[in-house]
């Protein structure tokens, strides 16, 4: 089981910062968070689109360089925040089959999309449900010419169910599943029974540990808030055992959003501190007791 890192980790420093959040000393650039990830020595990155300071063919042509120089599997993270908006965008959705093409262009094997969000919840899911079945039906066929897997996430929007039902009901060796461990805490489902049942269709993950954080609503959807891996309340040691019984080859993507206040605001020591623990994770699956 290999390891990597989402690059929303650091959204702060790529200029993304909640209300609720300071702003960092300094930024941070896309070349910058390949050199962290790099020395690091984990085995892969997922590129969040809307960090991309250019989609160039020139400038995806030197960041895949850079990628395979230092062997660094890669994924493709198109949509945040509300991807295909429930499906009822077609601007999203043309934008999403652009997306496939910088992924080819990064020799992305995955992409990540996005169907919907929390922020939509007062639409109901049927009719989102039924909208992202009808663009992901005609998406797969562009995503497949171009050899590039879509990768679903479990956005704090759809539970287990609803996307096992959505990826079956396509139907495509091209859609797949972006599980995110701590996404479904936040939506009460549990993420082990919920790897258990969508092992054998994740193509890329989001590997988060959470726990409630005083003060904050309860309906909020940062109530379970990012710890660094090990620190919270997710048992992420048996999420890797069923995706790894499930034959998944990618890797376990540390990802956080927004950091427990626990932790300050100090994202890269979570980062690097979530990588090591994903190393003990990884070498028990390797060596069981």
């Amino acid at each position: 089981m290999k390891i990597g890192i989402d690059s929303y980790s650091y959204h702060r420093f790529f200029g993304e910062v909640y209300p609720i959040q300071r702003p960092p000393e300094r930024r941070m650039s896309l070349q910058e968070f390949l050199r962290r990830a790099a020395e690091l020595r984990v085995d892969g990155v997922s590129l969040e689109s809307c960090f991309m300071p250019s989609v160039e063919p020139d400038f995806l042509t030197e960041v895949r360089g850079f990628l395979d120089d230092h062997g660094l599997e890669r994924v493709y993270a198109w949509g945040h925040p509300l991807g295909l908006v429930g499906g009822g965008s077609e601007e999203a959705y043309q934008d999403m089959l652009a997306g496939i093409d910088q992924a080819q262009a990064l020799g992305a094997g995955v992409m990540r999309i996005v169907g919907s969000n929390h922020r939509l919840k007062d639409t109901p899911k049927a009719r989102q449900l039924e909208q992202l079945y009808r663009r992901l039906e005609e998406g797969v066929k562009s995503a497949g010419a171009k050899g590039v897997r879509l990768a679903i996430e479990n956005h704090i929007d759809f539970s287990d169910d609803e996307l096992l039902e959505l990826v079956r009901k396509v139907d495509s060796a091209y859609l797949g599943i972006t599980f995110d461990s701590g996404n479904f805490v936040r939506l009460l489902i549990d993420p082990v029974r919920a790897a258990e049942k969508l092992g054998r269709h994740v193509l890329a993950t989001h590997i988060k540990d959470v726990r409630p954080e005083k003060g904050r609503p309860v309906d909020a959807w940062n109530f379970f808030a990012c710890t660094p891996i090990g620190e919270g309340l997710v048992d992420n040691l048996s999420i890797a055992r069923h995706l790894a019984q499930a034959g998944f080859d990618g890797f376990l993507a540390v990802e956080i959003d927004y950091l427990h206040a626990d932790f300050g605001q100090a994202e890269d020591e979570a980062v690097a501190h979530s990588v090591r623990e994903l190393r003990r994770i990884t070498a028990a699956l390797d060596h069981p007791a």
